[in-house]
């Protein structure tokens, strides 16, 4: 396997100074200027543990690529020729100050429509030298959708890194706006890339030369997974699937015929459900209601699992998909986080760019129908904190989760409202647990 690092260098990274400061919970901009496509914004009305963290932030790209692989796309009835998986890794993480005089905090990105770039800002350094003082940090990854990019989830980065993570957001060979290619090959490859950034994160975090050694605890990782990536996380973690999907119809008998090595039934499945894996978040996983896991493979899962979706989701289906998946786990904490009225970009999704909607087309690739992008983002931030800080970190954040199903205002039930929430801000959700 060859590793390809891009563009951080510990030669090349340089402390600068710092003419700003941010407390805790502060989510003012770090300059007075208008932003357009911000990608850290805290709303008045987000829940408590939705705002920033103490930690300046810094971002960097990285490709790693994974040798050897199937190449599904390319499969007959000849066989399967293999070939290498190039992944390109956007990485938030806790970082030393830089000066807005010298700090890039842009980036430039492909949206769905593969023609259209857009400009996201963030508080996120570019290539800002990492902050060693209290690591190493808890690793956390971010998997898009179908198809997607490592971008589409840009506000965990940014929020999460604040807070004392290291966010490795991918861009899944064959699955991203500029590679889309056969469905198949998201569904055998997703848990696949989850396992090789991992170890791949390792592998830095163990070279004393490298810019991550010290900075990443990968025995500590998390994944929030949306859509296919929700899918795929749940099947990272041991959810094996079911014995039918070599017969489902999304794609040739040949390329459907791999699946069987993610099934629960393969006799060399278990082995690849890695343990530093602790905690997954899936944001309306797919796959559930077309059969892909059953009560066996989800009862296999003993990692807790937050699942957050949409009550209208059309595409993972709601009623018969996310829902029913929450219900087969047991044996683990698990939580269902409802937003009612929301479709499948419940959470997950950054507001789309100006670019987007300038062009007319694509927006409603990230927006909902009903909940405002920004509100749901928050919403979900506060809960992942909560969620990644009692699994990864060892914090009691239990009082976030002990909470009634309905908040609605003026409900006797309720009392009061949600822990972290204002009265009427929980308004529109509900909440399911279960704890061991």
């Amino acid at each position: 396997m060859k590793i390809l690092i891009l563009p951080l260098a510990v030669s090349t990274l340089v402390i600068v100074g710092c003419n700003t400061t941010r407390s805790n919970g502060d989510s003012a901009p770090m300059s007075f200027e208008p932003r357009i496509n911000p990608t850290d914004v805290v709303r008045g009305d987000a829940p408590e543990l939705a705002a920033l963290g103490d930690y300046e932030t810094g971002i960097t790209t990285l490709t790693v690529v994974n040798e050897g692989q199937l190449d599904l796309a390319s499969a007959s009835e000849e066989g399967t020729p293999a070939y290498d998986r190039s992944l390109t890794l956007e990485v938030w993480y806790p970082a030393e100050a830089q000066s807005d005089e010298v700090a890039d905090r842009s980036t430039t990105v492909i949206t769905r429509d593969v023609n259209t770039t857009a400009t996201l800002r963030g508080r996120a350094a570019r290539d800002a030298m990492p902050l060693y003082t209290n690591g190493p940090y808890p690793l956390i990854l971010l998997s898009h959708g179908y198809p997607g990019n490592r971008y589409l989830m840009s506000h965990f980065g940014e929020n999460l890194a604040s807070k004392g993570f290291v966010v490795v957001s991918i861009d899944h060979m064959e699955s991203t706006y500029s590679d889309q290619s056969v469905f198949v090959s998201t569904l055998f490859n997703r848990s696949l890339d989850h396992n090789f950034v991992l170890q791949k994160m390792e592998r830095f975090r163990n070279e004393s030369t490298n810019v991550f050694s010290g900075l990443i605890d990968t025995d500590e990782a998390g994944i929030i997974g949306y859509s296919m990536g929700g899918y795929g996380a749940i099947n990272t973690v041991g959810g094996g699937l079911s014995n039918d999907v070599t017969t489902l119809p999304f794609g040739t008998p040949t390329q459907m015929g791999h699946l069987s090595q993610r099934q629960l039934s393969d006799p060399g499945y278990q082995a690849t459900v890695d343990s530093r894996f602790k905690a997954v978040i899936a944001i309306g996983p797919w796959g559930n209601q077309v059969g892909m896991f059953d009560l066996a493979g989800l009862a296999n899962i003993d990692v807790p699992v937050m699942v957050i979706g949409g009550s209208v989701d059309d595409v993972s289906n709601y009623q018969d998909g996310i829902e029913p998946l929450y219900q087969g786990l047991t044996g683990i904490d698990k939580y269902l986080l409802t937003f009612q009225n929301a479709n499948h970009n419940a959470a997950a999704p950054m507001p789309a760019p100006q670019e987007v909607y300038a062009t007319g087309e694509g927006f409603d690739h990230y927006a909902d129908a009903v909940w405002d992008n920004t509100r749901m983002n928050n919403i979900a931030q506060h809960f992942a904190t909560a969620f990644f800080e009692q699994y990864l970190n060892g914090e009691d954040r239990s009082a976030y989760f002990d909470l009634i199903p309905s908040a609605q205002d003026g409900n006797d039930e309720a009392g009061t409202t949600w822990e972290g929430f204002k009265q009427r801000d929980a308004v529109g959700l509900k909440f399911e647990f279960e704890l061991q």
